[in-house]
């Protein structure tokens, strides 16, 4: 195994075009050193992206953020503007591990794990968070919802990675949460969650909505009908239901002894539920 410690996006990017063999991408390491010591994966080249410049930095851009792609969740929890701006998405990363694993593991790997249940993907999903993809042949942005194609796998190309993820500018009556269901009270994956985004008019009516679902698909969910229903209302209990009847529909989970397909279906309509009131109670809405 060859271990490579890249200091551009381009270095990084032409070394694992050119390796024939199985690569792996050294951001935090909290999946790939797990991985490693387990004897699942014997990788030819280990690229280490944390040296390369901005992959360790928060940058304020455009109203928004621009979060590197080595940044830890425990520096993205320690940002205050960043939390107060997407509550959700940095509560979603904060729930990775333990407090070790925070100091260490990233927004970025928890995205290219491609683990249906990763808890940082549904909030950057509802977020309509865009990644910013290096590679061979320069660079591209991609919507994060278009990232992971299945459990472990993901649309990125040979030789591409991850060199940032973009979280946009917001009106300052929006705002979003996240909320997932795990059998133990911490450090557990989840067994259904869900993400909502929500923008209000000067009225406290719901003008735009995204929601998002993991846990109960090969990937997220962006649930574009129930996303709808909430627009033009101030979140009613009638509303409500139906939004959780339309994020119920979408499910296609597993079965295993995490929970039933029964369990997950009817949990993820809840936490779409219970997700909708706190962002728009932190949108400042009032039903």
């Amino acid at each position: 195994m060859r271990y490579l410690a890249a200091t551009t996006a381009a270095e990084a990017a032409a070394a694992l075009a050119a390796e024939t063999g199985l690569t792996r991408v050294l951001a935090g390491g909290t999946d790939v050193l797990v991985q490693l010591r387990s004897g699942l994966v014997e990788p030819e080249l280990v690229v280490d992206i944390k040296k390369i410049p901005g992959m360790r930095e928060i940058t304020a851009e455009a109203g928004g953020f621009r979060i590197g792609a080595a940044v830890s969740g425990a520096e993205i929890g320690e940002h205050e503007a960043l939390c107060a701006l997407w509550p959700g998405v940095t509560e979603g990363v904060q729930l990775i591990g333990s407090t070790q694993v925070q100091g260490r593991c990233t927004m970025t790997g928890n995205l290219c794990n491609a683990s249906p249940a990763g808890d940082a993907v549904p909030s950057l999903v509802a977020a309509n968070a865009v990644a910013r993809i290096a590679g061979p042949q320069g660079e591209r942005d991609c919507p994060v919802a278009e990232i992971p194609s299945g459990p472990g796998k993901t649309t990125l190309k040979k030789g591409e990675i991850i060199s940032s993820i973009f979280l946009p500018a917001r009106p300052g009556r929006a705002s979003d949460a996240y909320l997932r269901f795990i059998p133990r009270t911490e450090m557990d994956i989840a067994v259904a969650s869900a993400a909502v985004s929500l923008e209000l008019d000067s009225g406290g009516t719901v003008k735009t909505a995204r929601i998002a679902l993991g846990a109960v698909a090969p990937t997220v969910i962006a649930v574009d009908a129930a996303a709808a229903l909430l627009v033009g209302t101030r979140l009613d209990d009638g509303t409500l239901a139906k939004m959780a009847q339309a994020c119920e529909a979408v499910c296609k989970p597993i079965d295993d002894k995490r929970g039933t397909v029964a369990f997950r279906t009817k949990t993820a309509g809840t936490l779409a539920r219970r997700a909708a009131l706190i962002a728009y109670a932190r949108a400042g809405g009032s039903r």
